[in-house]
């Protein structure tokens, strides 16, 4: 799975959002993502990462070895 595709997925599983990814080691695998969202929101940051993972559920089964996450309200 590609960067793009990445924040494409999480991008419409929370529509509205700002997504900005990076791979850091340059491997496709060990992702970072940085999620602004305003359905965080009143949320708490395990209510807020849990949003994030449920998008990318299948993904981080098979295909993102690691999911570094940092969530913001805009």
């Amino acid at each position: 799975m590609t960067i793009e595709e990445i924040r494409n997925k999480i991008r419409s599983g929370l529509p509205g959002s700002e997504v900005e990814i990076l791979d850091p080691y340059k491997d496709g695998v060990h992702i970072k993502a940085v999620v602004r969202y305003s359905g965080f929101q009143g949320k708490s940051m395990v209510e807020q990462h849990r949003m994030v993972y449920d998008t990318l559920r299948e993904e981080l089964k098979e295909e993102v070895h690691a999911l570094a996450l940092e969530t913001k309200v805009s």
